[in-house]
């Protein structure tokens, strides 16, 4: 058997972040995002030839309606690769980003591939969390074993948050750092590395003529300029912007205003839609390599994929998931937790957040560096890809060896990815 081969990442790029179900991405389709992360990511590297690429793997947490029919092959073929390039969609929920890129170096590792796109796609506005037509097994309510299956994720958060006593305080703070870190990263530009800005194409009727809307809105690689512009034509307002930031920052948010809020989930509950993640659309792509390709396109490397592991726990705890699934990670990688320079830990909840980091003596400081999911938003099926393409211009950025990227996963999952810099 031949020796396995390393696996890099020769591009990483990821969309603003939009607000769902009213930011602003909310009317644009997530095949279409997902086709122009691609075209950006080969805009990065002119160098390569579109029909080296191999496949498309691309994760989603939901697919179905405008992410379902394979979103991967079809986000391909829109963003303009060749049609010899495949495609096929991962559904790993949280963590199906990362799977993706993981599958990806797999195939690279055993020489299956040399050129692989992975990444995430997901729109939280134009679908929802549990889908159109959920049908859950009988047995997820039948069976006690399987009954945190059935919980909604706020009721698992609250489960950690009272079982690894994780305060209300507690959690409210670590979300306001949280959109601190957010805030302070996008003022000093942390974001531009990774970030692909996007026009945004919106129609409305024009209320003077009394003529109605044409169409949805859609996105399209844009220039860096933030400015908006509109026009009119046969009664439609054509509103044309191009974004550049994550919209969920805010500046507003204090303590104060986060201890206003009520438990979302449960009546005598701590878990609020303010020290939670918010509901997103976004995507994200990598571009995935054996050392081979670098050669033979004339690539530069960003960072190399070490390992990834990914583990099991109690539905009802699922937010705990990381805990188990690091330490895996780490013992494939040959590292020790202190040799991470930068962890991207994914912030589903505050109070699983917090519980991962206490139980696995996690240093804060280099934890989510640039705020996290509660701040920048959570796109489920994406944001494997999205922190991914954090983590390789972080530690580009800042000179680090080692960074990590984890989260946990509905139905008791965590998963963990380490990369390296080179």
């Amino acid at each position: 058997m031949a020796a396995l081969q390393h696996a890099y990442i020769a591009a990483a790029i990821r969309s603003p972040i939009g607000k769902a179900p009213r930011g602003m991405f909310s009317h644009t389709r997530p095949d279409d995002l997902l086709a122009t992360v691609i075209r950006g990511l080969l805009a990065q590297t002119p160098e390569l030839d579109p029909a080296a690429i191999e496949d498309a793997i691309i994760g989603c947490a939901i697919p179905e309606g405008p992410q379902g029919l394979n979103v991967a092959r079809i986000g391909a073929l829109l963003s303009g690769l060749p049609a010899s390039v495949a495609g096929v969609t991962v559904n790993r929920f949280c963590a199906s980003g990362l799977t993706a890129i993981a599958m990806a170096a797999d195939r690279i590792r055993v020489g299956e591939a040399d050129v692989i796109i992975a990444g995430g796609t997901e729109s939280m506005s134009l679908v929802p969390t549990l889908g159109v037509s959920t049908s859950f097994s009988p047995d997820i309510f039948a069976r006690d074993e399987n009954l945190g299956i059935a919980y909604g994720m706020g009721l698992t958060a609250e489960q950690v948050a009272a079982r690894w006593k994780v305060s209300r305080e507690d959690q409210d703070a670590f979300a306001l750092r949280s959109h601190q870190r957010a805030l302070a990263a996008q003022q000093a530009g942390e974001f531009s590395d990774e970030i692909l800005p996007i026009e945004v194409v919106s129609r409305q009727p024009d209320l003077e003529s009394g003529q109605e809307s044409l169409g949805e809105g859609r996105a399209g690689a844009g220039a860096s300029d933030s400015g908006a512009a509109g026009d009119a034509s046969g009664g439609i307002r054509v509103r044309r912007r191009t974004v550049s930031l994550d919209e969920g920052p805010r500046a507003d948010t204090s303590l104060e205003a986060l201890a206003r809020l009520r438990p979302a989930f449960a009546a005598k509950g701590s878990v609020t839609a303010g020290n939670s993640s918010q509901t997103s659309d976004g995507a994200g792509a990598l571009l995935v390599v054996s050392e081979r390709a670098l050669k033979t396109h004339g690539l530069t490397p960003l960072a190399r994929f070490v390992s990834f592991a990914v583990k099991g726990v109690p539905p009802e705890i699922m937010g705990i998931g990381p805990k188990e699934a690091v330490p895996h990670a780490l013992k494939l990688a040959g590292l020790t937790l202190d040799q991470m320079g930068w962890i991207e830990l994914n912030e589903a909840f505050a109070a699983q957040s917090l519980a991962v980091i206490r139980d696995l003596n996690l240093n804060e400081d280099i934890v989510n560096p640039l705020g996290g999911a509660i701040a920048l938003g959570h796109p489920l099926g994406a944001t494997g890809a999205i922190r991914a393409a954090t983590v390789v211009h972080g530690l580009r950025r800042r000179k680090l060896d080692y960074g990590m990227l984890t989260m946990c996963v509905g139905t008791g999952m965590g998963a963990a990815g380490i990369f390296q810099r080179v």
